[in-house]
């Protein structure tokens, strides 16, 4: 099940980590399913997309339940009492952000009047070592975004940008109570999320989580660490990631992210690329690693380019990253998303790794025997029908050209009538060891469930699940296929 946390029902407008989590999660093992794939579950910019969030450690505040913070005593009993309507199967984002700093703002109040254990606690966690560093320095980024009105880094005062010693300090003290309200945010993200994965974890699912290669301009990380970047003497990228044209695109895409000093990262033993994969397999069993191709060789763009048709290819850091991450971690159960181009550097260090790549059922049908049909799978794979960037695998099959429909039909012995379900069945009798499926493609949705339109500014990212999505109907229907095809037990 692909199903990121936003999207699960909630009264209070966009899905957490509360009731409607290990609701999800009962329905999930009745199910048979044993596989939870979310999105990067950071905190988002203004077009709240989880592949351009504003920390790539910080956990997203939206996130928390307000319904466990009352449970908890971290609010008061009556503090939900008269809280808005929200709609039904989607997110009101700019209703419900400010909605929810307001019950977090309240919930911060309450522990500092309760003291003691409370305040302990997020002691605690702030001076844990795998937190401190990253902690302190998002902690002050956002106590500053929020200062400057959410102005990007670089429109910051000089020496707040720069990151002056003086200045740094200064704004530490002037903003403590902003700067200790965010840890608190953090420490509650932290203990709800521990909390749904061991519910998770004892229902026999695990929990794959998403780590996107780059990171926004505008995060914590690069102003907190501007020597890993390709950034001018102001903190401006003097280079940006992409991917050249191809088939979906005549001019390529270009991301806006800055590209890494791999030289300097290197230089420090890649230290915080091993943080940042040991923090995000603290939150999950298993981490898919967004553009792995990368890796091998990025496509750089200069600043200034209108589109990514004027850039060029640069090696990447290859084996020696893996390597480093082996050393410091030991054995780590990656997932690497290897679709587009792939050359053969990027083949031959997959295989080296022998990490699992993808194979996407929506690729399979514009060409007569694609690699993405199931005949050409292997185990250490994973399939997925669609991914959260595709249309739903109903709205998909309609807009199909007449040629791919007819391979469609004759590849699956179907007629199409409920082509996601045709997916899904395909996926699942794959020898791929995974097999995903967006939970929209569960339940038969249009174009009304999609989740991402790449290169579409806003609307995007608000797609909801409703109460009765979860239905023991559909719960037995999945079990039926997951055990007729040895995906859980009968």
């Amino acid at each position: 099940m692909l199903l990121h946390p936003t999207s699960l029902p909630s009264r209070f407008g966009v899905g957490d980590l509360g009731p409607a989590a290990d609701a999800f999660l009962d329905w999930a093992s009745r199910a048979g399913l044993r596989l939870w794939q979310i999105l990067p579950p950071g905190p988002t910019g203004p077009h709240h997309s989880p592949y351009d969030g504003l920390s790539a450690f910080a956990g997203d505040p939206l996130l928390i339940s307000p319904e466990w913070l009352v449970e908890e005593g971290l609010l008061p009993a009556g503090a939900l009492d008269g809280a808005p309507d929200f709609p039904e199967g989607r997110v009101d984002w700019e209703r419900v952000v400010p909605f929810r700093r307001r019950l977090l703002e309240a919930s911060f109040r309450h522990a500092k009047s309760l003291g003691g254990r409370i305040l302990d606690e997020v002691a605690r966690f702030a001076e844990d070592p795998s937190n401190a560093a990253w902690l302190s320095d998002w902690s002050l980024f956002a106590a500053l975004r929020e200062q400057y009105m959410g102005l990007p880094w670089t429109e910051w005062d000089p020496p707040l940008a720069g990151r002056a010693e003086a200045a740094v300090a200064a704004a530490r003290t002037e903003l403590e109570d902003e700067i200790a309200f965010h840890t608190y945010a953090q420490f509650l993200f932290s203990r709800q999320w521990q909390r749904v994965k061991s519910e998770a974890n004892a229902r026999d699912i695990s929990v794959m989580g998403d780590l996107p290669i780059y990171v926004a301009s505008d995060s914590a990380d690069v102003w907190a660490h501007r020597r890993l970047f390709a950034l001018d003497e102001e903190g401006r990228p003097t280079s940006f990631a992409g991917v050249p044209p191809d088939d979906f695109s005549a001019d390529g895409q270009l991301w806006g992210h800055p590209l890494y000093r791999w030289d300097v990262l290197a230089e420090e033993g890649y230290d915080w690329w091993i943080e940042r994969i040991r923090l995000n397999l603290r939150l999950a069993d298993a981490v898919r690693l967004d553009h792995f191709r990368g890796f091998s060789a990025y496509w750089e763009v200069p600043a200034g380019a209108a589109t990514a048709r004027d850039g060029r290819w640069v090696n990447g850091p290859g084996l020696m990253l893996f390597m480093a991450i082996q050393h410091a971690l030991g054995d780590v159960t990656l997932v690497a998303e290897d679709l587009g181009y792939l050359t053969e550097d990027v083949r031959r260090l997959l295989e080296i790794l022998g990490l699992p790549g993808m194979k996407v059922l929506q690729f399979a049908f514009g060409e007569t025997d694609s690699e993405h049909l199931p005949h050409h799978h292997v185990p250490n794979l994973v399939v997925y029908t669609g991914t959260h960037d595709n249309d739903t695998s109903r709205s998909w099959f309609a807009a199909l050209d007449e040629g791919a429909k007819a391979r469609f039909r004759d590849y699956l012995g179907t007629s199409g009538e409920d082509a996601a379900w045709d997916l899904i069945r395909a996926a699942f009798c794959s020898v791929a060891e995974r097999a995903i499926a967006p939970m929209q493609d569960y339940l038969g949705l249009g174009p009304e469930g999609r989740m991402n339109v790449p290169g579409r500014a806003g609307a995007n990212w608000d797609w909801r699940a409703t109460a009765d999505a979860f239905s023991p109907d559909l719960a037995s229907r999945v079990r039926h296929l997951a055990a007729l095809t040895g995906r859980a037990a009968p």
